[in-house]
């Protein structure tokens, strides 16, 4: 089967969790959550070449996911919000797909201590059929008083118990710090492609 095969049948795919339920770790849900600084931008609004624009397009075209550890493939012309995606899990010469699909996008600005923030982002939720339950929120952040900019992952998520026990001994004893390694990974290469972005000549 084609990736575009698969892609195409995650469309009738519901969730493997609910969103809305409680999620304890007396239940087996793990929880992770990474802050990233990226280069600042003088305080106020986000500056529509800046910092806080470029990290937005960053992960709105999926680019901070290192495609040795996930490839996603997922249709380019459909809208980002409730987009399905087709992600290649890769652990070693072992590849899985499993089909998630993104939430509603944030763009709000948010009172977080008594400072303000002006937040973009978007999650992605594992559908039926895979090998793990739970939600990643991404998120970029600019505090609007002092101009810093971050990089935000939130993520709860727990074995959905596949059928293959090869499959759930694995996720058991390498799952989580694989998916630390993405996480870290991830948050290096916004910094990086954001810093890279900015150093950059306009119109190149």
């Amino acid at each position: 089967m084609t990736d575009a095969e698969r892609l195409a049948r995650l469309r009738d795919l519901p969730l493997n969790y609910d969103p809305a339920a409680p999620h304890r770790a007396e239940d087996g849900w793990r929880f992770d959550a990474y802050c990233e600084p990226l280069p600042p931008e003088p305080p106020g609004a986000p500056l529509p070449d800046g910092s806080f624009a470029v990290a937005r397009d960053l992960l709105r075209n999926y680019r901070v996911a290192d495609p040795r550890m996930v490839r996603a493939t997922y249709d380019r012309d459909a809208p980002l919000e409730h987009r399905d995606m087709l992600l290649e899990l890769r652990f070693g010469p072992l590849r899985l797909h499993a089909g998630c699909r993104t939430g509603t996008i944030t763009d709000q600005r948010r009172e977080v201590d008594g400072r303000p923030a002006h937040v973009w982002g978007w999650p992605y939720m594992t559908l039926q059929g895979h090998v793990e339950q739970g939600q990643m929120d991404w998120e970029v952040w600019k505090w609007l008083d002092t101009g810093e900019v971050e990089f935000h992952v939130h993520a709860f998520s727990r074995n959905a118990h596949a059928r293959n026990p090869v499959i759930n001994l694995g996720f058991k004893l390498v799952g989580q710090f694989e998916r630390r390694r993405y996480l870290r990974s991830a948050c290096a290469r916004m910094a990086r492609f954001t810093a890279e972005a900015l150093e950059r000549p306009p119109g190149i």
